[in-house]
């Protein structure tokens, strides 16, 4: 739980970052839909508000940075979490179904890892050879037998299946992830490693 002056400091960065962007700061970034352009003020501040300091502002988000560094190595060290192509994946180790594993992934403001280029295969693959067991993808069957598509229905750019797959022919909707990296068509109802993407 977060201690009442981190909160503060948080809360202030987040309005401060909010102010710049209505106000269409930094320059060159032009303001977010919906936000009135404030008028400008020689003094550097609103009125009815304290000055905003950017050196404590700058130190904050400098802290902020290094906590999050500090976390991300961490979990990296424990092999929770590798990235690939702007993409963060991340699993806790946990198995389950293709159902619980939407559902545990959307929980935590992510979505089941769906790789959509060869790195992004890699980066899954980290955890199913970690992990020595296979992991559920983004992908279902569609309407047609044997054709497959991303959850958000569009046509797979990008596939690596595993030799003779997809071979289900409509009684195997969801694709699973092979220790060597290929793929497989299989049922819904296996426990597969969850593994989000963010």
């Amino acid at each position: 739980m977060l201690s009442p002056q981190l909160f503060h400091k948080i809360f202030g960065v987040a309005f401060f970052l909010l102010l710049c962007c209505a106000q269409g700061k930094p320059a060159g970034i032009p303001p977010l839909p919906g936000f009135v352009r404030l008028p400008e003020y020689d003094e550097g501040f609103i009125p009815g508000f304290l000055p905003l300091v950017d050196s404590e502002v700058g130190d904050m988000i400098r802290q902020l940075e290094h906590q999050i560094s500090r976390l991300a190595g961490v979990l990296s060290l424990e092999k929770k979490i590798t990235a690939s192509g702007g993409k963060i994946f991340a699993t806790n180790g946990e198995k389950a179904d293709f159902q619980t594993t939407l559902k545990k992934c959307r929980e935590v403001g992510g979505s089941i890892a769906t790789p959509r280029n060869p790195g992004e295969n890699d980066a899954i693959l980290y955890f199913v050879k970690n992990f020595n067991t296979y992991a559920y993808l983004g992908i279902k069957e569609s309407l047609i037998p044997s054709n497959f598509q991303f959850l958000d229905g569009t046509q797979l750019s990008y596939a690596n299946w595993h030799l003779n797959e997809p071979s289900g022919k409509g009684k195997e909707e969801c694709v699973e992830m092979y220790t060597d990296g290929t793929w497989n068509d299989k049922k819904c109802n296996q426990n597969r490693l969850i593994v989000c993407q963010f």
